[in-house]
């Protein structure tokens, strides 16, 4: 065996292991070597969901249902509560429309007098 054959050998050799370090590199969970692929993609999707749920302070689906079946009478009666308020905003909005529909026609009713005593 010559020297160069040696080389590429040895190149050969840390390419192989270098690949080999790359593709279990950051691994945590479980690398299916039938899919490799597949595997990675799967662990990186866990853990940019991990890292999105830490950074927004997101609620995981088990804990929002445990949430949701501890606090629904709660949850209703705030509901029932913020219909209510809806109801009273809606109405106060036709209230206020009216009273302003009244009030430039109490202003245009005034207006001429006002210039006429003038």
């Amino acid at each position: 065996m010559d020297i160069l054959t040696f080389v590429i050998l040895v190149i050969l050799l840390c390419v192989a292991l270098f690949l080999v370090y790359y593709f279990f590199k950051g691994t945590h969970g479980n690398l299916s070597l039938a899919r490799p692929v597949e595997s990675r993609v799967d662990e990186y999707l866990d853990r940019r969901f991990q890292q999105m749920v830490e950074e927004w302070q997101l609620v995981s689906h088990p804990r929002l249902t445990k949430f949701r079946e501890q606090h629904s009478k709660e949850i209703e009666q705030e509901e029932a509560r913020l219909a209510e308020l809806k109801k009273f905003e809606s109405g106060m909005q036709t209230t206020l429309g009216s009273l302003e529909a009244r009030l430039d026609a109490l202003e245009k009713e005034s207006a001429p007098k006002g210039n006429a005593k003038k």
